[in-house]
């Protein structure tokens, strides 16, 4: 074949020559356009997560300290994205998470009640505790949370 005779080959590209199109298969990542939830998020929200962890309570530096020493294989994560909230402590592989309420939150009752409606339409169970309750009985609230994790893996998962 010489040189002019390859011009008249199709390109391989898409829409030109016949070229195949790719299929989505199986389970895949994303939606229609392939965008995570971590894509769709607004652009300053990975800055305002890693803020919000370098000002951390006391009471959230104890329970991460917690989670981290108890429960090592439910992998949590602090200040974590979920729709357009900040969970305090999130176990992904358990669909569990931890918020703590400070003071101010004995006021914000309707604002935390729609949070955590908002994060269970999301598949994840929400489970609160008061600064106080952390500070004061730390066992109490890891046997709680023990609890909790307990009835994950009851319902067949890992």
């Amino acid at each position: 074949m010489d040189g002019a005779d390859a011009s008249l080959i199709p390109s391989p590209l898409v829409g030109e020559g016949g070229a195949r199109v790719a299929q989505r298969r199986g389970r895949v990542r994303g939606n229609a356009d392939g965008l995570t939830k971590r894509q769709l998020l607004p652009a300053d929200t990975i800055a305002h997560a890693r803020s919000l962890r370098r000002a951390s309570t006391e009471p959230e530096k104890r329970m991460w300290n917690a989670l981290r020493t108890a429960f090592p294989d439910s992998k949590w994560r602090r200040q974590v994205p979920i729709a357009r909230y900040f969970a305090d402590f999130c176990s992904h592989r358990a669909k569990l998470v931890i918020e703590i309420d400070g003071d101010g939150h004995a006021h914000n009752a309707d604002y935390d009640a729609a949070r955590s409606v908002t994060i269970e339409h999301e598949g994840y169970r929400v489970v609160r505790f008061a600064n106080a309750d952390i500070m004061a009985n730390p066992d109490g609230v890891i046997a709680t949370i023990t609890r909790c994790l307990d009835a994950f893996t009851q319902k067949g998962r890992p």
